[in-house]
């Protein structure tokens, strides 16, 4: 059975955010709300040792797909919200969410610890307005005298959007008091097209592929590299893994 997986070269990763853009312009996640993150791509960053004998890590982080989903096994509702597909995605079904947030809290690894706070790898839209409202605002802030921001976006050349497609499971945009988070862009995935952040990244650190064919780019990059998972000892069995350091060229 195909099982999709990420594996992640950590000696190419910078932390430059490109991925955790290209998410957000995809999939139309909130910005940052009162402090709180709303990113399906996320990133810890860590740096360790005394100078000169230092060493830095930007890890991205993202829904783990893991075979052994615990936010599959805390989904209380029938049939899930949160599932497995056939081909190893952790799914979520909007329609059938409650907004319990069990997912959220038997996840792992939505709560590693990042500067300014946590990871958000499952977030909870709890505002209903994932898409930037900013831009649909018609109000002005000097009536008869300043453009409004609906006004000021449709002069633009290249005014913000919205990327709209269509899944059987989750919007374009989702409705409010639910959970969300990476689902691999499988509306893409399922059209031949590669998962945004793997697309956009610049230094090629993103591979995306069946990790149960032997023959594939992930599959062999992981066996070269002795690829290794986030939390290993939570018996997740993770399919986001984590290749060579930045700090050591090898």
């Amino acid at each position: 059975m195909t099982q999709y997986a990420m594996v992640i070269d950590l000696q190419k990763c910078v932390g430059c955010g490109a991925c955790a853009l290209a998410c957000k312009t995809e999939n139309n996640t909130a910005g940052r709300n009162f402090g709180q993150a709303h990113n399906w791509a996320d990133f810890q960053n860590e740096t360790s040792g005394k100078f000169p004998k230092t060493k830095y890590t930007a890890r991205p982080v993202l829904c783990n797909h893991c075979a052994n989903a615990p936010c599959v096994k805390a989904c209380p509702v029938t049939p899930k919200a949160m599932y497995k597909t056939k081909d190893g995605i952790t799914m979520h079904n909007d329609e059938r969410c409650i907004g319990c947030r069990a997912c959220q809290e038997a996840c792992p690894y939505s709560k590693m610890e990042v500067k300014g706070g946590e990871t958000s790898v499952i977030s909870y839209n709890e505002d209903g307005k994932p898409y930037e409202p900013f831009y649909a605002d018609k109000s002005e802030m000097i009536p008869g005298c300043t453009m409004s921001p609906a006004e000021m976006a449709a002069k633009t050349d290249n005014p913000p959007h919205r990327t709209k497609y269509d899944h059987p499971d989750y919007q374009d945009v989702r409705r409010s008091n639910i959970t969300e988070k990476c689902i691999f862009c499988e509306h893409r995935v399922k059209k031949g097209e590669l998962p945004n952040c793997v697309v956009a990244c610049p230094a090629k650190a993103r591979t995306f592929g069946d990790i149960q064919d032997k023959n594939s780019e992930v599959a062999q990059l992981v066996k070269k590299y002795k690829g290794t998972v986030l939390k290993p000892e939570k018996g997740t069995k993770p399919n986001v893994y984590y290749i060579r350091s930045f700090s050591a060229a090898k």
